[in-house]
């Protein structure tokens, strides 16, 4: 007998409509079963997905995302949603290769808008897809999915603002739930807390009630029924005044879990010919006690056994995080103008254990990389030696502020770039493959890449030395243990210097910037099964490149280039760049630059992406032959 009878007949939206209350709220734990169990097998988000169930079911039981809009923020909170329209049957490929996507996907499906995997852009799209059926005059519905610790990032509130633009229907959903990954820092994640603290479950009761009793029926005005409203909550602790403030009608709050009234207030919300905000409190990790104890750890995870109310997750290998978290801490210790700074991600950063042991030199500044990157200017102004610890795909996000109040003042501000190059499952809204290409631009920057442990202590201890701006860039995988470590060892950790770490005999260089050195060095071993001896370079810095590789290719040897970036701007081309400014080579100098080529990668697991990517140790080894048949036929050439 099937545990989801309810959700088997579920083919679409549509079969949402025939459901009396009692079959929706049995549909809602199956859902939650459904998700739980999928997750369990493939890994992924589960928290903040069993959080926002009913509200999901309640959404497409009144609108038709078809031909409506929904613009979720963030985006890995879709799980339910990708259940209901149709993608349940293929949720066991969930973020695996050639799988479903743990994010929205238009290539997936017509019911999502946005292939979306980054916080605070909702409400802004959200005011786009609005205008244009303003300007359109299309009648389509729109709706922004926006969390409590989104709805405080920069462009959230910046598309706020301009809410007076439309005048039309749109409506924004802030799911309160007090928690972004870890517990939503700041001055507004306060202010919600105390108001979700301020009221039971009767108030919120009274309050739905209270806005299907004001909201406009026929023939009467809708500016009489929103004044009548805000009288009925103007003695309550509510944020009715800040939304109200910037002219945005406020809704709530109201309980996210109570599947009928929402239904009933999304039917009464739809027809409204304004922007409005409904306010609901959802609790993260809902129906799965472990997660709804934990929902930190629960957040994004790996594969884990369900045992009843409890899990058992097999520990991982040692990872860059982990290796970075150990190594700032004691770098702290010895340095106290050390701080660290996050944004909203202390626990993904590895920063937990700084925050435990230095909570007076932490700072989480919440969703907003940019505000991140001008406090740590601010502090290193001042003498201290802040770490902004970000994860490589977020960071771009703080670009501009890295370029004037950091690389132009020429200060000491040390970018420690976590999920730095490809990051398996997580897919393109995710990979960390620019960092190297909009870094080596600024004149000032250090971009360094540890290819093990010992390097990454080596690095940070660097860092607080470094009088300029320096970026530290590691990836979302395990540190290498042997030969590797050994290889790291040789000589000392200061640009632009990297280290041979295997002395060649013929004409060609392994050059290879962070842990994808390990694949050189198989390379290598394959390599002289051929009776091809090559030598290994641990590069150690992206900027500046190091003089030793020009030469090399001045010298008429051939350099192959390998790094976890994107070919366009990173290491290799910064190598061609200094070859070229260097003037010929010699003549049988070239540079060969392997890395991710000009495309946006699906998910899959990491090691399989770089195989993809052209970086296999197989693959290396057949270019190298390649080339020395070339090479061999261009010299028998030339003698005859």
């Amino acid at each position: 007998m099937s545990m989801t009878p309810l959700l088997d007949h579920i083919q679409g939206p549509a079969d949402l409509k025939d459901l009396s209350a009692e079959q929706l709220e049995a549909l809602a734990e199956e859902v939650r079963q459904f998700i739980t169990a999928s997750v369990s097998q493939t890994g992924g988000h589960l928290a903040s997905n069993l959080g926002v169930v009913e509200l999901t079911i309640a959404m497409h039981r009144v609108f038709d995302f078809a031909r409506d809009r929904l613009v979720w923020d963030v985006g890995h909170q879709c799980y339910a949603h990708k259940i209901l329209t149709g993608r349940r049957d293929v949720f066991a490929n969930l973020r695996q290769a050639d799988g479903l996507s743990g994010f929205p996907d238009p290539e997936e499906s017509p019911y999502d808008a946005f292939r979306v995997g980054h916080a605070g852009t909702s409400i802004a799209t959200a005011l786009g897809l609005a205008l244009g059926a303003q300007h359109r005059g299309t009648d389509e519905r729109v709706v922004a999915f926006v969390g409590d610790a989104s709805i405080v990032n920069g462009t959230n509130f910046e598309a706020l603002n301009n809410l007076g633009l439309v005048r039309r229907q749109l409506l924004i959903v802030l799911n309160d739930n007090s928690m972004a990954i870890d517990v939503t820092p700041g001055a507004m994640a306060h202010y919600l807390a105390r108001v979700r603290l301020s009221h039971t479950y009767e108030d919120l009761r009274k309050t739905t009630q209270s806005i299907l009793d004001h909201l406009p029926v026929i023939g009467r005005p809708m500016g009489e029924a929103l004044e009548n409203f805000k009288k009925t909550i103007r003695m309550q602790i509510s944020p009715s005044r800040l939304f109200e403030s910037l002219n945005i009608p406020y809704f709530g709050p109201v309980d996210g879990h109570d599947i009928i009234s929402l239904i009933e207030l999304f039917q009464a919300l739809s027809d409204l010919d304004r922007p409005a905000l409904l306010h609901v409190y959802t609790r993260k990790g809902k129906g799965f006690g472990p997660a709804d104890t934990d929902p930190c750890r629960f957040h994004s995870t790996g594969p884990f056994e369900i045992r009843g109310q409890s899990v058992e997750v097999a520990p991982g290998p040692r990872s860059f995080t982990a290796a970075f978290s150990d190594a700032i801490v004691d770098v702290a210790r010895a340095d106290d103008r050390v701080v660290a700074i996050t944004a909203a991600m202390p626990d993904g950063t590895g920063l937990t254990a700084f925050r435990e042991a230095f909570p007076d030199r932490f700072y989480d500044v919440g969703i907003a990389e940019s505000a991140a990157v001008d406090l740590a200017a601010g502090l290193a102004r001042k003498g201290l030696r802040p770490f902004v610890c970000i994860y490589s795909t977020f960071l771009q996000r703080g670009f501009d502020h890295i370029f004037q109040e950091v690389a132009l003042q020429g200060l000491p501000v040390i970018f420690c770039i976590d999920r730095a190059g490809l990051v398996g499952s997580d897919g393109p809204t995710h990979h960390g493959l620019m960092d190297i290409g909009f870094l080596r631009m600024l004149p000032s920057m250090v971009i360094a890449a540890p290819a093990c442990e010992s390097e990454m202590r080596q690095a940070l201890m660097l860092a607080v030395r470094s009088e300029t701006p320096i970026a530290i860039r590691y990836p979302r995988d395990v540190v290498r243990n042997g030969r590797i470590d050994a290889a790291c060892e040789v000589g000392p950790f200061e640009p632009p210097h990297g280290r041979i770490v295997r002395q060649g005999r013929d004409p060609i260089v392994l050059a290879a910037l962070g842990p994808v050195l390990d694949r050189a060095l198989d390379a290598a071993d394959r390599l002289e099964e051929h009776g091809v001896s090559v030598t290994v370079f641990n590069a150690r810095f992206a900027k500046p490149v190091d003089p030793a590789l020009p030469e090399a290719v001045a010298a008429g040897k051939t350099v192959v280039t390998l790094e976890d970036h994107y070919r366009i701007g990173g290491f290799g081309s910064a190598v061609l760049e200094t070859v070229a400014a260097g003037g010929p080579a010699g003549a049988d100098g070239r540079v060969l630059c392997l890395g991710v080529p000009d495309t946006f990668v699906p998910a899959a697991e990491r090691a399989s992406q770089l195989d993809a990517a052209g970086m296999s140790v197989e693959a290396v080894v057949q270019i190298v032959l390649a080339h020395c048949d070339a090479a061999h036929k261009s010299r028998f050439k030339q003698t005859l």
